[in-house]
């Protein structure tokens, strides 16, 4: 950035109410606020404004003299290139060229609104926001463009970051600086810009370089790992032997006072209760705290989860769906009648193992004051979660507090939990000095937020005629809303709160008549563990259950899978889709459905021990749907019961692609990571801790491993949705599928280990 926008950013707020962006913009019941100021109110600018002359229509980017487009940034880059799928959506609606647009990753500031990264939330839930902000610029620059050439402002229109009237233009660096921007828009005139039809697209959906690859690639770009502060100390934690409810009794740290570099070991006092029992060794590097930590002897008194196991957990998950417990999510009228008169009835349940985020970057933070206002340097996901937590950790207002977010060396949810900050914070507040805490993937893995261990039981009835007349579908697992952010969780039918992030999914676009969903959660979990939103969340579970089912009742009426799954997706009643993420329904999803087996070669013969499976998911949210199936071919040898992923074949309905390159990388990612927690990620809980804490035993999907893909998006102008996590949601039914295709063996556990297909074989 260059030394104009640094200084521009560092200037605050000035008399009369007006900001040093000179305009305002808020989210209300209204709508969005925005405003360009008029040239009356110049003189209430910042100097530093005055002198640049900065373009700023909207919070969400600035043009400065040179016609450069500063475009800001909140959400977290953890390597899907987000800030260049939102920059597109700016830069076309603005015409700006693109040469000249670069990124701005801004820190924590009540402007911006939320700061969230997940979901597959990015793009659909900034898409028209982000448009209407970059009309309204588009707007003002071809209004003053045409008054500085002297033309009626109907004969103007604006391209590459020029507004054209006939044979003349004018740049929008010049009009920036001939300071003759006066434009004012209420939420009524935002609502009305005209925003450019899909056809009239020129950066959104083509393929141009994403903007921060150079800095990846030349090693400039700044990771939270980097992040130093001057006088800063090291700390790294002594882990205690449980999550919840330990207490430190007494430290040794004899042993470590010959360590050169060694300060001390702080015992943590949390009021947040988000790390009890920490020990942190100080010390003036990392390799200085970590021999240190080796050394030093702490007794603790452990929670009371410390003999719990995985087996124990899943147990409970299963006691509490036998007692009825639960939210009721989906509930048509005439279940328990429809399993009654049913001719016939299918049940089965699946469960899924503890799985790790394992991001390549394990967690870290700086954590300071400065100028009477703490300062936390860290990589995370959901800023506006955990700020309060912090305030609440150093006992002073929010407002006191600012996180400057840097680039994160792999999120996939993890980073949502910013819990790794307080005890950064409070060590600063403590020591009275700038602290860098560091955890090695010992550490991480130990103070994890993993997907939870799961237990579902599905049941399906029909009628004299096979057809599907109900279906009930129970899932049990650790909440990580309960956990982390209870004031989101939902109400459901029965009154009782839930999490939907563990129930997604489940609430499917499927007509199978009488349909009931019920959500339980496994409070031996969340006592255990901190359970995590992991990629995906609870689609990760539910759609292995629900595709895999599927297939089961498929084959228990003698009905090819694809052909039972078209039967099912009418598009009819509440399934009919709405406006403005889900238009078409599930008749879109039976598109993709048909597109992938075409693409796939459903139906051919394939060779002994080779099979096809097939599944269908919505991605993540009913709200929010993107449309995806797969085809998985495997090769099984039923001798060793070793599974050989050949290829996976993934067609996807997201709507507009903003991002044609990051939209392939992203669903490469997510189908590969769905393979990875199929046929090799899972570990287990041990008494009380995480049993697998690093990659000598937790075993993810290697290089070896990668089977070919072939990946289509279907060309459409539907709203654009969700990218992140879709394909990590089919891709495990659908390996599921074909490995029952390729031996006859049905396994209903992730991950699927050889073992498992002996025994089913069995």
């Amino acid at each position: 950035m260059s030394k104009l926008m640094n200084r521009i950013a560092s200037s605050g707020k000035t008399g009369g109410g007006v900001s040093r962006r000179g305009f305002i913009i808020g989210a209300t019941s209204a709508g969005a606020t925005l405003a360009f100021v008029p040239s009356a109110l110049l003189a209430s600018k910042p100097a530093a404004a005055i002198e640049a002359k900065l373009f700023e229509p909207t919070v969400w980017y600035a043009i400065d003299l040179d016609g450069q487009i500063y475009v800001n940034i909140t959400k977290a880059e953890m390597g899907q290139h987000v800030g260049t799928a939102l920059a597109r959506i700016v830069a076309d609606e603005l015409e700006a060229d693109w040469s000249q647009v670069n990124l701005k990753h801004v820190d924590t500031d009540p402007r911006f609104g939320d700061f969230v990264t997940g979901g597959s939330w990015s793009v659909s839930t900034s898409f028209d926001l982000l448009s209407r902000a970059g009309a309204a610029g588009r707007v003002a620059l071809i209004e003053a463009g045409a008054k500085m050439l002297g033309v009626p402002e109907g004969n103007c229109r604006a391209k590459a970051s020029k507004v054209i009237c006939g044979s003349r233009s004018v740049s929008y660096a010049e009009i920036v600086n001939s300071g003759m921007l006066e434009r004012s828009f209420t939420p009524e005139d935002l609502a009305k810009l005209p925003l450019k039809k899909p056809e009239e697209r020129s950066l959104i959906g083509q393929d141009t370089q994403a903007l921060d690859i150079p800095a990846k690639t030349s090693g400039t770009a700044v990771y939270g790992i980097d992040a130093s502060y001057e006088g800063m100390v090291y700390a790294k934690p002594i882990m205690p032997p449980t999550r919840y409810g330990s207490s430190v009794k007494a430290v040794d740290d004899s042993g470590a006072k010959g360590v050169k570099g060694y300060v001390q070991t702080l015992v943590l006092d949390d009021p947040t209760n988000t790390v009890p029992g920490w020990a942190l060794v100080i010390a003036d590097s990392f390799h200085a705290a970590q021999r240190a930590q080796r050394l030093i002897k702490v007794d603790w008194q452990a929670g009371p989860t410390a003999g719990v196991s995985e087996s124990d957990i899943l147990v409970r998950g299963e006691e509490l769906i036998d007692s009825g417990a639960g939210a009721i999510v989906v509930d048509d009228e005439h279940v328990e009648h429809a399993f009654a008169a049913a001719s016939d009835e299918l049940q089965a349940s699946y469960t899924t193992s503890t799985v790790l985020h394992f991001q390549l970057e394990p967690v870290n933070a700086v954590a300071l004051q400065k100028d009477g206002r703490w300062e936390l340097h860290t990589g995370n996901q959901w800023q506006s979660l955990i700020m309060p937590t912090y305030a609440q950790a150093l006992d002073v207002p929010v407002e006191q507090i600012v996180m400057r977010t840097h680039m994160l060396g792999g999120g996939y949810g993890r980073r949502l939990n910013g819990d790794y900050g307080v005890p950064a914070l409070l060590a600063a507040k403590a020591l009275g000095k700038p602290v860098k805490l560091v955890l090695d993937r010992e550490d991480d893995t130990q103070m994890a937020s993993p997907r939870s261990p799961s237990v579902q039981r599905l049941k399906m009835a029909f009628d004299d005629a096979k057809r599907v007349v109900a279906m009930e579908h129970v899932a049990s697992a650790g909440w990580p809303t309960a956990a982390m952010a209870s004031p989101l969780l939902a109400t459901a039918l029965n009154g009782e709160k839930y999490d939907p992030f563990s129930i997604n999914g489940a609430d499917h676009w499927y007509a199978v008549g009488a349909h009931r969903v019920r959500a339980v959660m496994n409070d031996l979990a969340n006592e255990t563990f901190r359970p995590g939103w992991l990629r995906s969340v609870a689609p990760g579970w539910t759609n292995w259950a629900s595709e895999s089912f599927m297939d089961e009742a498929a084959n228990r009426i003698g009905e090819d899978p694809l052909a039972f799954r078209l039967r099912l997706l009418t598009g009819e009643g509440i399934n009919a889709g709405s406006a403005p993420n889900a238009v078409g329904g599930a008749k879109r999803m039976a598109g993709v459905l048909e597109r992938v087996a075409e693409k796939a070669g459903w139906g051919s013969a394939l060779p002994e021990g080779k099979g096809m499976g097939i599944a269908s998911t919505f991605g993540q949210e009913r709200g929010m749907p993107t449309w995806t199936a797969c085809v998985a071919q495997v090769a099984v040898d039923k001798d060793s019961g070793a599974i050989k992923l050949e290829k996976l074949t993934v067609v996807i309905d997201a709507g507009t692609i903003v991002h044609p390159d990051g939209a392939l990388a992203q669903t490469e990612s997510a189908a590969l990571w769905g393979a990875s927690m199929a046929l090799h990620e899972g570990t287990q809980f041990a008494n009380g801790q995480i049993k697998d804490l690093n990659l000598s035993s937790y075993r993810p999907l290697r290089m070896s491993d990668v089977p070919e893909l072939d990946i289509e998006f279907i060309d459409s102008q539907h709203a654009a949705v969700g990218l992140g996590e879709p394909g990590t949601t089919v891709v495990g039914p659908a390996i599921g599928n074909a490995v029952f295709a390729a031996s006859g063996a049905r396994v209903r556990h992730l991950p699927i280990t050889p073992e498992a297909v002996k025994s089913a074989l069995a």
